[in-house]
């Protein structure tokens, strides 16, 4: 190996370790093909525009959810509160039954957790390569919220409760 790629490895290695330590919502990716329904767990997610209202998700292509969501017309960001822990554990596993821990509905044909702390119902508006990764552009038809929920947050390896900190810093 040349001492580019070594360089490469040791950056992609430091990108790696550096993201480890940014605190990030989890999500619950989830399309409907061919009468299957996908999901993964992300924290790639983002707001993009609120003219019109749209996310971006990235997904690696190597995914199971990556082929599915590439040829769907429609995907759900599903953001889990701290009580769909058992969710988000049971989407780690690599199995084709990740949608039997939670209750799903169907909505706008993908699957919709009923007590996520938030579900972003979008259309696939756009797809760009980059990387090892496809960002998928969605754009919002139905927003779903509970004032209710704590978000459920990753963080060094391991799921956190923000809610526990002892006060703000600053409200903004």
């Amino acid at each position: 190996m040349d001492p580019v790629g070594k360089s490469e490895i040791a950056l992609g290695q430091s990108f790696r370790e550096a993201m480890r330590h940014v605190a990030a919502t989890v999500y619950a990716v989830t399309t409907t093909y061919e009468g299957r329904d996908y999901g993964i767990l992300a924290t790639a997610v983002s707001s993009l525009s609120f003219a019109p209202p749209s996310l971006l998700a990235c997904i690696n292509r190597d995914a199971s959810l990556h082929e599915p969501l590439a040829k769907a017309e429609r995907f759900c960001v599903n953001i889990l509160g701290l009580s769909n822990l058992d969710v988000a554990e049971h989407f780690m596993i690599p199995t084709e039954e990740r949608f039997a821990v939670g209750e799903w509905e169907d909505h706008h044909g993908v699957p919709v957790l009923t007590n996520a702390q938030s579900s972003l119902i979008c259309t696939v508006a756009d797809r760009h390569q980059f990387g090892t990764h496809t960002i998928f552009i969605g754009e919002l038809i139905e927003a779903n919220h509970r004032h209710d929920a704590t978000p459920l947050t990753y963080f060094d390896r391991n799921y956190i409760d923000i809610s526990a900190a002892p006060e703000r810093v600053r409200q903004t």
